[in-house]
């Protein structure tokens, strides 16, 4: 039987112009799950609300075996917020006697090889890192305490592509644990691509849907066609269309079959950027 990680059942938080409409989803232990969706979309609001920062209206989350979020789960969670989290005034030498005091697991050595393998400079206060100094700053702190669930928000923002590649390294060795698991939103999705083995879309406060990556990669497709192609395709097999100059895009999720029963018509597959990007400014069926 598979074990979860992390479940959200119905979750929902209502803002005077936004709501957060019964969200669902899973994290398996021993996964890595892309959470997606454009600037608003709830990506954010979902993380705080998973860690008790927003309190929910409805719904429940079950975490590492507990619901809801308590100092039990702390110990064993890692996070990592787009921006810095810590006090700026202090040093990571400083900060490392600090969580020694709030996290039994505290891994001093490992936390000392992690500054010294991202160059980043004990005795200098962290309002004098730059933005990317501050996510990896904030990467080897999660990596320090012996986390079984890492909940991640653009951990990779503000990164070169090679840093970038370095720590989604880290993540897949992470997992090589089959008890640790993974929780990252990023607008990044070629990171996502390479590393996630589940792909959550969020769109205006919903769940769009919650799948395999592979699944995405290796069926959907797009078929790019004039419009007397797209007068005769099945209406039921589009996903999702749009018109671009003298082309029509169509989001389908099943490729092969497809092809075979349009042999003329141009489909490439679809990246995670293009189902995206045709759920949200394309016409929905």
């Amino acid at each position: 039987m598979e074990k979860i990680a992390l479940e959200l059942n119905n979750v929902s938080k209502q803002y005077k112009d936004f709501n957060l409409d019964n969200v669902s989803f899973k994290v398996p232990q021993g996964s890595i799950v892309g959470l997606i969706g454009e600037n608003g979309a709830g990506k954010s609001t979902t993380i705080n609300t998973i860690l008790g920062l927003i309190k929910k209206d409805g719904g429940t989350i079950t975490m590492l075996g507990k619901k809801d979020f308590d100092a039990a789960c702390r110990e064993n969670i890692g996070v990592v917020f787009d921006g810095n989290n810590y006090p700026d005034m202090l040093t990571p030498k400083q900060l490392g006697k600090v969580f020694k005091n709030i996290y039994s697991s505290w891994n001093r050595k490992k936390y000392e090889e992690l500054l010294k393998k991202f160059n980043l400079p004990s005795d200098k206060k962290i309002k004098q890192f730059s933005k990317g100094m501050k996510m990896k700053y904030a990467v080897s702190v999660a990596f320090s305490h012996n986390s079984k669930l890492l909940i991640l928000d653009e951990a990779t923002s503000g990164l070169d592509p090679i840093m970038r590649d370095e720590i989604l390294d880290m993540f897949l060795d992470f997992i090589q644990d089959d008890e640790n698991s993974i929780l990252v939103s990023s607008h990044i999705t070629s990171d996502l691509e390479k590393v996630a083995d589940y792909i959550v879309f969020i769109h205006d406060g919903k769940i769009v849907f919650s799948k395999p990556k592979d699944e995405l990669l290796e069926n959907y497709g797009i078929i790019k066609c004039g419009s007397d192609l797209f007068d005769k395709i099945d209406k039921e097999k589009m996903i999702a269309y749009r018109k671009q100059d003298y082309e029509w895009q169509i989001l389908i999720d099943d490729r092969q079959s497809a092809q075979k029963k349009y042999p003329k018509a141009l489909i490439v597959p679809a990246g995670i950027d293009e189902i995206m990007l045709m759920y949200v400014k394309g016409e929905i069926k």
